[in-house]
């Protein structure tokens, strides 16, 4: 019952791949790999956000996991730890899955962890969440950095929108679990419109002489020496 719950789920993401993704994140990808960012605002300590991040269950989507049960979800806080989730007894005992494994952990500021999400995980791939978290005059900065390469079995251009829908539906999770997103101060918008705006046209530049023709004239212009008038 909980591989099919969730390769139902996978087969979701795997449509979402197709469909057109609103404000995609994906920063950089190639043949082998991609990255995805997301950012978010909350009026929450640093110390009230790590504390809720060590409670997935609490924030991560029932969505994607395999047992469509949030309460299932664990995490460890340390390194070497696991992002593991339970997975309910169906006559022949419990099971369990491990999301990911925690590589850096540094209260209140950071933690990095490594796991391949979702269908994610049956391919040849290395995958890092890393999730910071910065104070700032109205609570915490949060941003989530997801990048994954290795050898799929999906096209790259496909699957990267659909890894950031899942990972942008984590941070907003979270920030929701903390109160809510804050919206973005007047500098920030102003920001954010600029990086959208498209940029004017440069004025094609004049036609620069080539490399022969700028030597020939720096030749021309150099001082003649004097003849010699004592021969």
């Amino acid at each position: 019952m909980a591989i099919s719950r969730y390769f139902a789920g996978a087969a979701m993401i795997a449509a979402l791949a197709f469909a057109p993704a609103a404000n995609a994140k994906v920063v950089d990808q190639s043949e082998i790999g991609f990255t995805v960012a997301h950012t978010a605002q909350v009026a929450a300590t640093p110390a009230d956000v790590w504390k809720m991040l060590r409670m997935p269950q609490s924030w991560w989507s029932k969505d994607h996991s395999w047992s469509g049960d949030a309460a299932n979800f664990w995490l460890d806080q340390q390194a070497g730890g696991c992002f593991c989730e339970k997975l309910p007894d169906t006559g022949s005992g419990v099971g369990s899955v491990q999301h990911a494994r925690i590589l850096f952990s540094k209260p209140n500021q950071m933690l990095r962890l490594s796991g391949a999400f979702g269908p994610l995980q049956g391919e040849a791939l290395t995958a890092t969440l890393t999730i910071q978290i910065k104070e700032t005059p109205t609570g915490s900065a949060l941003r989530f950095d997801y990048v994954v390469g290795g050898y799929m079995r999906f096209k790259v251009a496909d699957i990267a929108p659909a890894v950031d829908k899942v990972i942008g539906e984590q941070l907003l999770g979270l920030a929701n679990a903390l109160g809510g997103a804050l919206p973005p101060t007047r500098d920030e918008k102003a920001a954010g419109e600029a990086a959208e705006k498209p940029k004017a046209e440069t004025p094609p530049a004049k036609e620069e002489p080539g490399l022969d023709a700028a030597v020939a004239d720096l030749v021309e212009a150099e001082p003649k020496p004097a003849p010699d008038e004592s021969r």
